[in-house]
């Protein structure tokens, strides 16, 4: 693809009113961390243990996730620090690929990623929440739906109620972390030493149809949807004080904080579960607490993945609509979204909107009955697509601008960008082809996107 000039902004972008910096620092850590650890590291553990086969390889998987997102990470904060905007990677990829690419992104986050994500959040929170009370036939609709209904009114009540909120859901979450960590290593105990199910799982050879590399890679995709979310914080740019040096900060201090819970967590599951009984388990941190605990475990554990759920909703919620709002900004066919509610600092249109999309992925996921699992399907060719777009942005920037101010600076450049690159591929291609049906709806909504930018186009 060939780089494009930026382009002039459009005389239609509505300046009356304008996102102000109101985040500090712990603020947009709480973010991060509260974004990443969601509904993940509560049900993937048990998948990257049996794919990956012994203790050695499963903590080596996790670690690699940290140093990939890592990686991603220290590209994104260069990118924010020397471009802050509400809009995040929208503002990069217009700049560097043109209005046109920018917009299919903006298209794509708006009824793919984040509303995507937002319904990922809301079916876990619904399956845990049914579990301690259940509302009838349809209560994991009901509780889904509900989720999403309500944090989008605190969040359009104002940003300092929506961020509030994620600060004090954010150190609950963290907080049943701390429980899983206490329960694996000191209370619970597997039914075999770890090293004994080690050598058993080690003993158990691989299925025939996936080889060796491809069993790791499969879990390396488990791995990195965990780790997930961290990009989110370049939406904030424009909103968090002393930015310039704050994003890069605060991208860091949360990746770290979050890579230490991940190690700790999973090394908390292995001691008390064991290789097998981890790879085993289609609830690994409930069977712990149950194991540590009993019944009483088991309940705490269903409020806690209820907690993290709708703490990465609510964050989701936050910083998702800043991506629909610049579209509006830009696009004349969204002018409606590109309103800015300077009396309660939210994109407010934008919001109403990304509920309203967020509510029929919710549909789609109840009449397939697969909620969970059709939304991860339905979110990763698209997000790793420009997750890869963003990254090369980078080297564009740095081509065109040698010489500019730069905040903070990636590190071994330019064989970090490249390395984060080319992880994008490898995982566009595995987001391809190890899941289902959904993805290739995610796919068309897509291209639903670049219909209407040749229409758009057609028009001017």
């Amino acid at each position: 693809m060939s780089a494009q000039k930026p382009e002039q902004q459009p005389e239609f972008v509505l300046a009356d009113a304008a996102p102000k910096p109101v985040f500090d620092l712990k603020d947009a850590v709480a973010l991060i961390v509260g974004i990443i650890v969601g509904a993940g590291i509560f049900k993937a553990p048990s998948l990257v243990a049996k794919f990956t086969g012994s203790p050695e390889v499963m903590m080596a998987a996790w670690v690699l996730g940290g140093i990939v997102s890592m990686l991603g990470a220290l590209c994104y904060a260069e990118l924010a620090s020397s471009h802050p905007d509400a809009g995040g990677e929208y503002h990069f990829l217009e700049r560097a690929f043109g209005g046109d690419v920018a917009r299919l992104f903006a298209w794509a986050r708006m009824t793919v990623i984040c509303s995507g994500s937002i319904a990922i959040f809301a079916f876990v929170f619904a399956d845990y929440s049914t579990q301690l009370l259940k509302l009838g036939e349809h209560s994991a609709s009901i509780y889904a739906a509900g989720l999403v209904i309500v944090l989008t009114a605190i969040n359009i009540v104002g940003v300092n109620a929506g961020k509030r909120t994620q600060n004090w859901l954010t150190i609950v979450e963290v907080s049943g972390l701390v429980a899983i960590i206490v329960a694996g290593f000191f209370f619970a105990t597997p039914d075999v030493p770890v090293a004994a199910a080690a050598g058993a799982a080690a003993s158990t050879p691989a299925p025939a149809t996936l080889p060796e590399a491809g069993m790791f890679g499969l879990a390396m995709v488990f791995v990195l949807l965990t780790y997930g979310g961290w990009n989110d914080a370049a939406y904030l740019s424009a909103e968090i004080r002393d930015g310039h040096r704050n994003i890069s900060r605060s991208l860091l201090l949360g990746m770290g904080i979050v890579t230490a819970l991940y190690l700790l967590v999973s090394l908390a599951y292995l001691s008390g579960l064991g290789l097998d009984g981890m790879a085993k388990s289609d609830a690994v941190a409930s069977d712990l607490l149950q194991r540590a605990w009993g019944p009483t475990g088991a309940a705490l554990m269903s409020v806690i993945v209820a907690v993290a759920a709708i703490t990465s909703a609510n964050a989701t919620i936050l910083t998702g609509a800043r991506t629909s709002y610049a579209l509006g900004r830009d696009w004349r066919l969204f002018s409606f979204l590109g309103v800015w509610n300077g009396g309660k600092g939210v994109p407010k249109n934008a919001m109403l909107v990304q509920c309203a999309i967020a509510l029929a992925l919710v549909a789609l996921g109840t009449w397939t009955r697969k909620g969970f699992e059709t939304m991860v399907d339905y979110t990763a060719p698209v997000f790793w697509l420009f997750f890869f777009l963003t990254g090369m942005t980078l080297f564009i920037f740095r081509q065109w601008q040698p010489d500019a101010v730069r905040p903070f600076k990636v590190p071994f450049y330019p064989v970090t960008p490249l390395l984060f690159c080319g992880i994008c591929i490898y995982m566009l291609y595995s987001s391809l082809a190890y899941t289902g049906k959904g993805a290739l709806v995610g796919v068309g909504v897509l291209l639903v996107g670049v219909v209407l930018l040749m229409l758009d186009r057609r028009m001017r």
